[in-house]
């Protein structure tokens, strides 16, 4: 075979790039190619520049496997916004002799690695190899995106210190964590460490809610809480929860700047969601003349370059392997490029075509399922308004007095929470 294998990463980091990196290069050499480490994604080849890389050796790579971050660090560029960017990218691999592109990164990544195999008109082969803690790309067999489970054990550790932390002070912590579309990380991060609390964006079952939605649920689970005799928890809120709601309410509030990053997303790092809704909540038992003491964390960037766990070491090692193993033509012979991935246990590719939403044209997400028994068996254990409650005399009647209004406000108030 000629022409050398090249290997970006895109997006932001995940546990188990470098494991990755590492099966890939040993592969490759092992079959007699040469293979070019990019740095910085796409950044650099969108403005045809070949310098941003280094040739890696076996021994460059032979105990990178079990470390965090990336040895070819990351970026978000985005080659797919202009036709010469893209030009610009194939005419840079075509000078460094690229002939098998693996990239690896998400959602975003797979769409720009698909669009740079289609504009190099079968020149490259492209294989994308699946990489978020989000866990939201639509991958067989329910298998996780490689990353999320060293995030979720890393996080819920986080979490579960803090829960001891909010018992012993008797006071409450809003822990944001990321996800930009869906709530997996932070549904399994909650009902890993028990918290009292997840918030999920799939629960609202809609496109937009506006940021009282969010407080009034939050502010009935405290409600409950006191009503049941504690004065502390922790409550779970996804990230993407900062996307649902109107840009022009977020501008609104003082301090914060809505900005979007080169994919078009809102840059939700910017978003003080955690702080944001603690001062809303905060400022809500102070109209009852009540203090909460709230502490405000936001978790996501102590999780993405975290040494990754044995499961995601071995995963991205198969994931490796099954990328350079395609590209040297032993599965789907006919395809240029796909995704690889696992299904029951065997290497599959995925067309990038069977990736894409027709509706959006972008590739699809992985929402949480809120009707499977992972999500119901989360709910049950949470401390959560209900119907039930509101149905029962004697818990409606100790809710009304935490909250100090009479029973009729408070089902005004608060019956729309037990809905969701």
């Amino acid at each position: 075979m000629s022409g050398k294998v090249g290997i970006l990463v895109g997006g932001g980091p995940a546990p188990g790039i470098n494991s990755v990196i590492n099966a890939v290069t040993i592969e490759a050499i092992n079959n007699g190619l040469e293979v070019v480490g990019i740095y910085d994604g796409f950044e650099h080849l969108m403005k045809a520049q070949t310098t941003f890389v280094r040739h890696l050796t076996i021994s460059d790579v032979s105990r990178i496997h079990i470390e965090g971050g990336s040895i070819l660090r990351t970026s978000r560029a985005n080659p797919t916004k202009k036709a010469e960017d893209l030009q610009n990218v194939v005419r840079a691999l075509k000078e460094l002799q690229v002939r098998y592109l693996v990239t690896i990164g998400g959602d975003d990544t797979a769409f720009s690695a698909s669009s740079v195999m289609k504009v190099s008109n079968g020149a490259l082969r492209v294989a994308h190899v699946p990489k978020t803690i989000d866990n939201d790309l639509p991958l067989p067999g329910g298998m996780p995106t490689f990353g999320f489970e060293t995030a979720r054990h890393v996080g819920t550790e986080l979490v579960y210190n803090l829960m001891q932390d909010s018992r012993t002070t008797n006071r409450w912590y809003f822990v944001v964590v990321m996800g930009r579309k869906a709530g997996h990380l932070a549904l399994g991060i909650g009902k890993a460490a028990s918290a009292a609390l997840t918030v999920i964006g799939e629960e609202f079952r809609k496109e937009r809610i506006k940021l009282s939605e969010v407080c009034d649920l939050l502010e009935a689970a405290i409600i409950k809480r006191k009503a049941l005799g504690r004065n502390d928890g922790l409550a779970v809120i996804a990230e993407g929860i900062g996307e649902m709601i109107d840009p022009k309410e977020l501008a609104s509030i003082p301090g914060v700047v809505v900005e979007t990053d080169p994919h078009g997303h809102i840059r939700l790092s910017e978003i003080p969601l955690a702080t944001i809704l603690k001062r809303e909540i905060q400022k809500r038992f102070a109209q009852r003349d009540e203090k909460i003491n709230i502490i405000d964390v936001t978790l996501g960037y102590e999780l993405r370059c975290a040494r990754p766990t044995p499961f995601d070491i071995d995963y991205t090692r198969t994931l490796g392997y099954g990328a350079m193993r395609f590209l040297l033509g032993e599965y789907e012979e006919n395809l240029t490029g796909g995704m690889v991935c696992l299904d029951n246990g065997r290497i599959r590719i995925l067309p990038f075509e069977e990736l894409i939403d027709p509706s959006t044209g972008r590739t699809k997400v992985r929402m949480v399922d809120i009707n499977s028994e992972h999500y119901r068996v989360a709910r049950s254990y949470m401390i959560r308004l209900t119907r039930k409650d509101l149905q029962d005399e004697e818990m409606l009647s100790r809710l009304t007095r935490v909250a100090r209004i009479s029973r009729e406000e408070f089902l005004e108030k608060f019956s729309k929470v037990a809905e969701i």
